[in-house]
C-alpha cells in the first residue's frame, strides 16, 4: 500500500494533517463513526471532550485492527465535534489524534455539529487503503 502525502507549495502546510493524500492499494476500508463508548456501549467521559477524544481515537484504532489495517493505512478521517470552537477544541483533538497516528498525517476535516447522541461530544470516521498482502 502506498500513501503519497502532498502539501502543494501554494497552500499552507498544516502541522497535523496533509492537504492531499493519494492512495494506491487493493483493499478499501471504511470505518463508521467511532463514538466515545466503552466495549459495553456506555458513554465514556460525559461532558469531557479530552476523555471522549481519547476514546474515539482508541476505538478507531481497534476498528482498523479488526479489518487488518494500521493507523498508517488511513488516508482520510472526518472529525465531528459538538459546538466546535477551534481554539478550545483543536489542541485537545490533536493530542488524541497523535496518540493513534503518531507522525502519520492523513487528510482530514473537522465538522462542527449541533449535536450527536445525548452527551456525546465527538465522533470520528475513517477511510483506509491497504494491499491484500499488508
Amino acid at each position: 500500500m502506498t500513501l503519497e502525502c502532498i502539501n502543494p507549495q501554494d497552500l499552507p502546510t498544516p502541522d497535523t494533517y496533509t492537504q492531499v493524500v493519494v492512495a494506491k492499494g487493493t483493499k478499501l476500508i471504511f470505518v463508521s463513526g467511532q463514538e466515545p463508548e466503552d466495549i459495553h456501549g456506555k458513554l465514556v467521559g460525559r461532558d469531557d471532550i479530552a476523555v471522549q477524544a481519547r476514546q474515539v481515537f482508541a476505538n478507531l484504532g481497534r476498528a482498523l485492527a479488526a479489518a487488518g489495517a494500521l493507523p498508517k493505512h488511513v488516508a482520510k478521517i472526518t472529525i465531528y465535534v459538538v459546538d466546535y470552537r477551534r481554539d478550545d477544541h483543536l489542541p485537545i483533538i490533536e493530542a488524541a489524534r497523535v496518540a493513534l497516528f503518531g507522525d502519520h498525517k492523513p487528510a482530514d476535516v473537522v465538522v462542527g455539529v449541533a449535536s450527536l447522541s445525548p452527551g456525546y461530544l465527538i465522533e470520528v470516521d475513517a477511510f483506509a487503503v491497504i494491499d491484500g498482502q499488508d
